[in-house]
């Protein structure tokens, strides 16, 4: 391969110019690596072209949603719980401090000083007052107050718990970013209250925003402490400390022209980059390893750097080539996932991989040219006749044990894969951000706590709305008709003609725009009607004004009396899932209000029999201090519909059990009116994103292997030695996934990463192997002694890597984040488990096939 040779002699003659590039190169990228930018909002795991983030973010905008942050009070030593004097007091203050925050949608915050107590004010008549506009000054008082928001139905589990031990406020927010810094500042307010209550907050924004805040911190410890095992490992292997220093080197220069090319690029560093430096630093010295080990087993024999380092490159150029290629091959086929920060995680890392092999193949000779003087390299290397370590004697004994025993190591390897698919057919594929954190941390506490007394702290928006058809479109006209025939002698043959000519024009207009709503059909009509009656004083056009007018608002849904009663079929079905606290609709406000019109009794708490009733319920909520509220469950035009549904949980499953629950309803139910569902709400959204992960993981894992075989293939110009080289990391990759099937692990994002990124890996191993005993094999002629010669120099080398390349992922179980603590354990006992996998199934599959193999 000629460029091996010209890499090497430019790397070799020209070793200044060399290593002066690759600094100014460094220096070029890393200074955009101060532009950083923070991204931890999950909607950005789904492109922003996606279906279900569009329609988030147009609910958000049609029902005036924000994100939320739950701050929850309990007292449990006393026997009003919160509902005490001072308790209210505190509550009160902190609320009116949050009210002055430039990010807070104050008018929706939901606290007992800024909500209604509805009630009666005789018949036909309803009284809105503040639940609590000053403290209370005593116990009764107190008491009071908690029995006016248990009789509020839209208040009643969601502001106050059943047992009145505990009360919540939604503090609605602009940004969900500003979650943090808010959490902080709540803390604050509250560490001067001394009333024996305990407060926690809670909310996936507050618990995606300070995982962003804590995830920087975590790669602050472990990316320094991951140098730090990799440099002390380097050090125990090959002792001379200036000549480790290169790995290190070329380690830090592949972060920091990684990290700086995104940054640069304009790329923000979600949670997945924020990953790089900690995948990177491990696996960008794999390729310095296997030259420094066979550099220290060939240097005693030529007591020359130069001629040393020539066959040291000459052996092991092409190997590096190909595990290079296949790393990055594993990594970059995450582009094929439809994530966002999981493509540029996986491009980035591949980009890295190779300016790291870059690095190795031209630094690395570079730096030894230059730095390491030739006499410090006296006592450098391994003597052949100098006693053996105790990895040279497992070695052995592995090469005795795969050539005897290779019968029984193939049995076991086909158990252990029925084993482990047997595994993975129980894996439950689930995720909830809250569970990134550890149980105790006070996030995990506050959704225990605060879901146990509450309806739930996690959102999720059921959107209906109507959708018209051309029958519907024609009825209306029909229905104009009628009303104009009704009048037609008063109205005199002219004007007649010129309202069916109006309406017949707007029904065609509309039908060829296929525009099909009635309520813009009676709009444009009734502004026909307008028209005439500046032209004509007639008290018959003024009644088909009026009429129009009522058509029209007997049109709008969400006044429906009928429709009504459906969605409150389908809010008691959400609410009978045992993952469903609680589910709030417009069904809440006009019930509540129409009791009060008509008495407040009991039996009174109903859905008003006519559309009127409906729209006098409505109207008489306009007049309250909140009126706002109402434009959260419907819009203006009463056309849409929203169901806040709040769930006790924020796993995907529980997400994805509902609304599975609600399609088979609806399929059996029949709406009185053709409307049209979607799903929106962070909670939501994670299941979203999180059923494409797996999907794109899934296309990912395909993809990565048939390339790397391809890859296999033609390195070893063999397909059958191809089959083989993937065995291993097959093995590996079942045996790793079955394992977290078997232990009830949830497949969650972490793990979904962590099957795509570990082909590339994993297979380095075999290429290594395969390749070092082929050429051996070339020259021996003989398996057992090509067996027992690969289990010296060339296997030292891959045992060196694996163990370096695992042991640098561990600091990641230091840190106070699961998913981090997941990648750590589980890379590191996939690639460990693939080494030893290398060891022991290829050699015992090599043997009865080494006819075929070694033509």
């Amino acid at each position: 391969m000629i460029i091996k040779k010209i890499v090497t002699d430019i790397s070799i003659k020209y070793s200044k110019y060399v290593i002066s590039f690759f600094i100014l190169m460094t220096v070029i990228l890393a200074i955009f690596i101060p532009r950083i930018k923070i991204d931890t909002d999950p909607e950005n795991m789904l492109s922003q072209e996606n279906f279900v983030r569009k329609f988030h973010d147009y609910a958000k905008e049609e029902f005036l949603l924000n994100d939320i942050i739950v701050v929850g009070i309990v007292n449990e030593k006393r026997n009003e719980g919160v509902f005490n004097p001072k308790t209210l007091q505190d509550i009160h203050t902190l609320t009116e401090n949050i009210k002055t925050w430039d990010g807070v949608i104050k008018e929706d915050i939901i606290s007992p000083s800024t909500q209604d107590n509805i009630r009666q004010g005789g018949v036909g008549e309803v009284i809105f007052e503040w639940l609590m506009k000053e403290p209370p000054k005593n116990i009764e008082d107190s008491i009071k107050v908690k029995n006016n928001i248990m009789s509020n139905p839209v208040l009643k589990g969601t502001m106050v718990s059943e047992d009145g031990k505990a009360l919540a406020l939604y503090i609605p927010i602009k940004s969900k970013d500003l979650s943090y810094e808010y959490s902080v500042r709540i803390k604050k307010i509250i560490s001067e209250f001394n009333n024996g209550d305990s407060y926690y907050i809670s909310g996936l924004p507050v618990a995606e925003d300070t995982f962003g805040v804590l995830m920087f911190k975590q790669m602050e410890i472990s990316a320094p402490l991951a140098m730090l095992i990799i440099f002390l490992l380097l050090k125990v292997f090959f002792k001379k400390t200036s000549l480790i220093l290169s790995p290190m080197i070329i380690s830090i220069m592949s972060v920091l022209m990684t990290m700086g090319l995104l940054i640069g690029m304009g790329y923000k560093v979600h949670i997945m980059s924020s990953m790089i430096p900690i995948f990177l630093m491990p696996i960008a010295v794999v390729d310095s390893v296997h030259i420094l080990s066979v550099f220290h087993d060939l240097y005693p024999e030529y007591k020359n750097k130069e001629s040393a380092l020539r066959s040291t490159m000459d052996e092991l150029f092409v190997p590096m080539l190909y595990t290079s290629l296949t790393t990055c091959v594993g990594f970059a086929s995450l582009a094929l996932t439809p994530i966002p920060p999981v493509r540029i995680f996986g491009l980035f890392v591949a980009f890295g991989i190779a300016m790291a092999w870059i690095l190795t193949v031209a630094f690395i000779p570079a730096y030894i040219i230059l730095f390491i003087k030739e006499e410090s390299l006296s006592d450098f290397g391994k003597d052949e006749d100098s006693k053996g370590t105790f990895i040279d004697a497992i070695l052995k004994k592995n090469s005795d044990f795969t050539f005897v025993h290779y019968k029984k190591i193939i049995a076991a390897t086909c158990i252990l894969v029925l084993i482990s698919i047997y595994g993975i057919s129980r894996i439950i594929i689930n995720d909830n951000p809250v569970i990134w954190f550890e149980k105790n941390h006070e996030i995990r506490e506050a959704d225990r706590i605060l879901n146990k007394h509450f309806a739930g702290t996690y959102m999720a928006y059921l959107v209906l709305e109507r959708e018209y058809t051309a029958e519907d479109m024609k009825n209306s006209l029909e229905k104009t008709r009628s009303l104009f025939d009704e009048y037609e002698t008063d109205l005199g043959e002219s004007l007649y003609k010129d309202l069916n000519h109006a309406a017949d024009s707007v029904y065609k207009k509309m039908a060829d725009s296929q525009n099909y709503s009635v309520q813009e059909y009676y709009s444009m009509v009734k502004d026909e009607v307008e028209l005439a009656m500046d032209e004509n004083d007639s008290f018959d056009l003024e009644y088909i004004y009026d009429t129009l007018g009522e058509y029209h608002s007997e049109s709008q849904t969400f006044k429906n009396p009928e429709m009504l009663r459906y969605i409150e079929g389908l809010s008691k079905q959400l609410d009978t899932n045992p993952n469903v606290g609680k589910s709030n609709s417009i069904i809440q406000i006009v019930k509540k209000v129409y009791q009060e019109l008509l008495g407040g009794q009991e039996e009174d708490f109903r859905i008003p029999d006519t559309s009127s009733g409906v729209a006098q319920s409505l109207l008489s909520f306009q007049n309250s201090h909140t009126p706002q509220m109402l434009w959260h469950f419907v819009t203006p035009d009463y056309e849409k519909g929203n169901i806040w549904v709040q769930l006790k949980n924020g796993d995907n499953k529980s997400m994805q059990e509902v609304t599975e629950s609600i399609e088979v309803w609806m399929e059996e139910n029949n709406s009185p009116m053709k409307i049209k569902h979607n799903w929106a709400g962070l909670t939501y959204v994670n299941v979203v994103w999180q059923n494409e992960m797996v999907r794109g993981m899934l296309s990912s894992l395909i993809g990565s292997f048939v390339v790397v075989f391809l890859m296999m293939a033609f390195l070893f110009k063999s397909p059958l030695w191809g089959i083989l080289s993937m065995i291993p990391l097959s093995v590996t990759v079942l045996f790793s996934y079955g394992m977290i099937g078997l232990v009830g692990k949830s497949y969650d994002m972490p793990v979904a990463v962590l099957s795509s990124l570990t082909l590339g890996l994993s297979v380095d191993f075999a290429i290594h192997f395969i390749e070092r005993a082929r050429d051996i094999y070339s020259e021996e002629k003989d398996w057992k002694v090509t067996l027992d010669k690969m289990h010296e120099k060339p296997a030292r080398a891959v045992v060196k890597n694996a163990i370096i390349i695992s042991v640098a992922f561990l600091p990641l179980l230091l840190a106070p984040l699961v998913p981090y603590k997941t990648v750590g354990i589980l890379i590191s006992a996939i690639l460990m488990v693939s080494s030893i996998a290398t060891f022991i199934i290829l050699p015992a599959l090599i043997k009865p096939l080494k006819e075929r193999l070694f033509l």
